[in-house]
């Protein structure tokens, strides 16, 4: 069970980031499916830092690094959805897909011309065996702070860093304000295009950062997919109704589903049943979605200006 759980903290870690980034965007009226090409995008610029810097500069200050550079690399990308979405007012859901195509295609060909293949190689050497003391907490200690990742802590971090902001600061108010009421944010002197232009950016840095949260426990090359964790976290913050709070045990029902789907060949009690065949356990998550989502149907809880291109001359 402890494995279990253990391993479902670094399966919903970026889910929980990443769909914590599209709720920014989609909050402030930007309709966000990019999130697939920014995790890529951001994980791709992480872990090409992590394959120049081997050997170099070695511990947990170069996992951090890297996360900032995925950060940045995500928000470089949406950079781009925002301009197209706020500047251009162009349809932000051909935006987002555009965005989708382009990231996998631009790792793909930059990782061709700095290793013999498609994949980008890292050395897993961040795992931490154990945090003294904590670790020793029954239960819980061997949960989190055994074969842990730093990742875990700073996507923790950031979801409690995004609940205070989204519902006690000023900047979330108006945050809810351009995704509800952009005319009316507007007319008490806030612009909505640096609201939702903020807003965009920070969901692409929480994207990327969201790309190396998913690689660096679970994998040991950079490969230009996410295995759909980007259209996952757009599942997590439609069934959660655009609800921060809910979105954290959200996250963790479908890292259990992605859990069981990559390690049901190590469980015992799943293992047994040779009944059940492994393609079963791997399209698991995604049967999940559907049926999550089934139960979530009736009156959109959705920002009302979601998707609408705000034009100042309107008012």
């Amino acid at each position: 069970m402890i494995f279990l759980l253990q391993q479902m903290l670094f399966f919903s870690m970026p889910l929980l980031v990443v769909a914590v980034g599209g709720l920014f965007s989609e909050k402030s009226g930007v309709v966000n499916i990019a999130l697939e090409g920014l995790m890529i995008f951001g994980a791709f610029c992480g872990i090409l830092f992590l394959f120049f810097i081997e050997g170099r500069i070695d511990g947990q200050f170069v996992l951090v690094l890297a996360m900032i550079i995925a950060s940045a690399g995500g928000m470089l990308l949406g950079l781009m959805h925002a301009y197209a979405s706020v500047s251009m007012k162009a349809n932000q859901a051909i935006s987002g897909m555009a965005l989708n195509i382009i990231a996998p295609a631009l790792a793909v060909f930059v990782a061709r011309q700095v290793t013999p293949s498609e994949l980008i190689p890292f050395r897993q050497r961040f795992v931490i065996r154990e945090v003294p003391i904590l670790s020793d907490i029954p239960i819980i200690g061997p949960i989190l702070f055994e074969r842990a990742y730093i990742t875990t802590y700073v996507a923790l971090t950031v979801f409690v860093i995004a609940l205070i902001v989204v519902r006690s600061t000023r900047f979330g108010l108006r945050l809810r304000a351009s995704g509800e009421h952009p005319h009316s944010l507007e007319s008490s002197g806030v612009s909505v295009q640096k609201v939702r232009y903020t807003s965009v950016l920070i969901s692409g840095a929480l994207a990327g950062l969201g790309g190396i949260v998913f690689f660096i426990p679970t994998s040991g090359e950079f490969s230009a997919q996410v295995s759909g964790y980007g259209f996952l976290a757009i599942a997590v913050l439609v069934f959660s109704k655009w609800n921060i709070k809910r979105i954290i045990w959200i996250s963790f029902f479908f890292g259990l589903m992605q859990t069981i789907a990559a390690t049901h060949s190590s469980l015992v009690y799943v293992r047994d049943l040779d009944f059940i065949p492994s393609e079963f356990y791997k399209m698991l998550p995604y049967v999940a979605t559907i049926i999550v989502l089934s139960f979530s149907r009736g009156a959109s809880p959705a920002p009302s200006a979601i998707g609408i291109p705000y034009d100042v001359s309107e008012r």
